[in-house]
């Protein structure tokens, strides 16, 4: 029987046990801290009392990832699709998962063996100053073979660097979805944005053009002796000062336009036509439903992500302390060698190594200790950046919450005062008609309705952004894989 191994027969059961001894120690647990998701003690329900069509029921998964859907506005719905699809910040935020996912490849090949091939031929001369007597002789060299090497994880320093990998791929999922939650939630502020400056300029415009009939009359009463000329000029610049406000609402209304573009990564400009004719303020559904704290806090990719880096520094703690223990390798060559070319293939050309070695620092000065301690201490600092972002996500909700229901009554009040400033207004246009006020009150009261109007066109638009701004507290904005 042959000997691959060129080994005696006394020392072939040795070098058996001891690669056998190796590959069993390679199946030991790793060493350094196993990974425990921390309990973010959240609060079994929301402080904020749930009012205004708010409900504390289990929020359905999709109607939540898709919550844009909910507004009813075919245009919005086509914006956040297009944008979902071509912004730059989800394109990069791709970008980088497939980055992750190469690098936890990449973690990966180091489990397993490495297998590299050579082959060459030389010519050696030896010189005739150095040699009597094979001065002058050229000789070939013919060479070819294989070299494998192996690195035994016995201590785990290999399977904790996958996990590294592993935790930062997710972390890099998490952030993807949160660039969607965030880009979802922009665009459909900015749109609200802007059918809030066209509807402030409808109305506006509505009040434009009730001052300039005030005005008219105010001119023909002048011409008949019936107004003075103070009169006059106070419907003027009533009427200016109403003109003067456009410009500010068409700039608004311009940003915006040019703001949806950019977040659906086309050029300034490109969705004018789309968005040139105004059309309502998308209207919130009449129930929402936010579920509970720990419900929300799940469906967080911020906190999602931030849970998947803890877990990844948790795993580098294993991966230093894997430094403190000896390394084991397995080693191995194979090839042929020959001086003649015909000989090359021969049995006689055949040559092989194989056999375990190991490497162990035995000093260092307490770098590796130090180390650890780094590691321990960025898996602190980690920690607390999760503690932190599940408070933050918790605020975010809770205010959200709250603005969206006192916004709605803040509405109802200025619903109503519009109604009271439009009966005013008439009220003074007629009692001044018949001579029983002075123009004073004819102003005062299209000032007032004027500003009631604007106000009332600003809540309408916050109201829906509010909602929005819940939507996107509660992550909603993408699809939840199952656990």
């Amino acid at each position: 029987m042959s000997n691959p191994l060129n080994l005696s027969p006394a020392k072939r059961p040795a070098a058996a046990l001891a690669i056998l001894a190796i590959l069993l120690l390679a199946g030991c647990a790793a060493v350094g801290p196993d990974y425990v998701a921390p309990d973010p003690g959240l609060p079994d329900n929301w402080h904020t009392a749930l009012q205004d069509g708010l409900k504390a029921q289990p929020a359905d998964g999709e109607d939540l990832a898709n919550w844009w859907k909910n507004l009813d506005d075919p245009l919005l719905i086509d914006l956040i699709t297009d944008a979902l699809a071509d912004n730059p910040d989800i394109k990069q935020a791709i970008a980088r998962v497939r980055q992750s996912r190469a690098s936890r490849a990449i973690a990966n090949a180091d489990r397993f063996p490495t297998l590299d091939t050579s082959g060459s031929v030389t010519t050696n001369r030896i010189s005739k100053s150095t040699s009597s007597t094979s001065s002058g002789i050229e000789r070939d060299w013919y060479e070819a073979g294989f070299d494998a090497g192996w690195e035994i994880d016995v201590f785990g320093g290999v399977r904790r660097s996958v996990e590294v990998a592993e935790a930062n791929l997710q972390a890099t999922r998490a952030d993807l979805e949160n660039v969607r939650v965030s880009l979802a939630a922009e665009v459909a502020r900015n749109y609200i944005e802007a059918r809030t400056f066209q509807y402030r300029l409808d109305v506006a415009m509505a009040n434009i053009k009730a001052q300039e009939e005030t005005c008219r009359l105010i001119r023909s009463r002048y011409h008949a002796g019936l107004s003075s000329d103070l009169e006059v000029q106070q419907a003027k610049y009533n009427v200016e000062n109403t003109r003067s406000q456009l410009p500010t609402l068409r700039s608004g209304l311009e940003a915006a336009k040019n703001r949806l573009a950019v977040l659906s990564g086309k050029q300034p400009g490109t969705l004018h036509e789309a968005l040139k004719e105004g059309r309502p303020i998308p209207v919130p559904p009449i129930s929402v439903a936010v579920g509970v704290p720990a419900e929300a806090m799940r469906r967080r990719p911020d906190i999602r992500s931030a849970e998947r880096q803890l877990a990844a520094q948790s795993a580098r703690i294993g991966v230093a302390t894997a430094d403190l223990y000896p390394k084991f390798q397995l080693i191995g060559s194979i090839g042929l060698e020959a001086i003649n070319s015909g000989e090359f293939f021969d049995k006689p050309s055949r040559f092989w190594t194989l056999g375990p070695s190991v490497s162990w620092r035995i000093f260092d000065a307490g770098a590796i200790r130090r180390n650890i301690e780094v590691q321990d201490a960025i898996a602190e600092q980690y920690l607390a950046a999760y503690e932190g972002t599940v408070l933050s996500a918790l605020e975010d909700v809770e205010n959200a919450l709250t603005a969206y229901a006192e916004e709605q009554v803040r509405r109802t009040h200025l619903e109503e005062a519009v109604d009271a400033a439009q009966r005013a207004a008439d009220l003074a246009q007629d009692r001044y008609a018949a001579g029983l006020v002075d123009f004073t009150s004819v102003l005062d009261a299209q000032r007032s309705l004027l500003s009631f109007q604007d106000a009332l066109a600003q809540s309408e638009g916050t109201v829906t952004a509010n909602l929005i701004s819940l939507y996107k507290a509660l992550g909603g904005g993408w699809e939840q894989p199952d656990r």
